[in-house]
């Protein structure tokens, strides 16, 4: 099968097009099963409704994992804001009304998120086994009520087509789980890259959920420390450094 060159790529996988389906092939350092395991999540938020690509085969391509997906045409939410950065705020007024309808959502057969983040935290190198306690304990003590969360929202991740509907893509990180933790995690990707786009986040989340800031941020150093995990190469891993030592000195 020739691809050509793909139309995205990513830490972990690169996406192709071909015959008007989506071909998302994964890189070959990535565990056995990664391919399923991604696929399954994604079929249960199809399942649940949610305007997701559906899965159409989960095979190998030329020795590496791959899903065949319904291929979305249309441009990123994060593409609208750079074309026409005068509608931020409408387009992160509407990813927001999106992320609260996920969740809203609760969905039987995913991950839990604490045993998700405990993994993360204890294979996180960066932290001393005195951090790795430290959150652990505060994880374990929070209490929540489980709900769709999608681990990975932000900007780029929502797909909208020329009739002005979205779709949500990438739900390899999804989990069910805080609702809170997922808000954190969401600004924790845009200070990342803009602390004025965190905070316009933070801001229409906080006003549209009912929940404060402070609320939120409790999930800061356990959701900063589970990061450090990922070893994602545009990521600053002293700058998360610094929350986790923030709040547990």
């Amino acid at each position: 099968m020739n691809l050509g060159n793909p139309i995205a790529s990513g830490n972990t996988a690169s996406i192709y097009l071909e015959e008007g389906n989506g071909i998302k092939i994964f890189n070959e350092l990535l565990p056995c099963g990664e391919a399923g395991y991604e696929a399954d999540k994604q079929k249960l938020a199809y399942s649940a409704g949610l305007p997701v690509p559906k899965i159409l085969e989960v095979k190998k391509i030329e020795g590496k994992q791959a899903i065949i997906m319904e291929y979305v045409q249309g441009k990123t939410l994060g593409e609208l804001i750079s074309d026409s950065p005068g509608d931020t705020g409408h387009y992160m007024d509407l990813s927001v009304d999106i992320q609260l309808k996920i969740h809203s959502m609760k969905i039987d057969g995913l991950e839990p998120m604490k045993r998700k983040l405990a993994n993360q935290i204890k294979g996180a190198g960066e932290l001393s086994q005195r951090l790795k306690d430290v959150l652990i304990n505060k994880l374990e003590k929070i209490t929540f009520e489980g709900r769709l969360c999608h681990g990975d929202f932000h900007l780029n991740n929502l797909i909208m087509s020329e009739g002005g509907s979205v779709t949500i893509i990438d739900w390899i990180d999804s989990s069910s789980g805080d609702i809170r933790a997922d808000a954190y995690r969401t600004y924790l990707l845009y200070s990342q890259i803009s602390l004025e786009l965190a905070e316009l986040y933070l801001r229409s989340y906080c006003q549209k959920s009912g929940l404060s800031k402070e609320e939120i941020f409790i999930w800061a150093p356990i959701v900063a420390g589970a990061r450090l995990s990922e070893s994602v190469s545009n990521e600053n891993s002293q700058r998360l450094l610094a929350i986790v030592n923030k709040y547990c000195p």
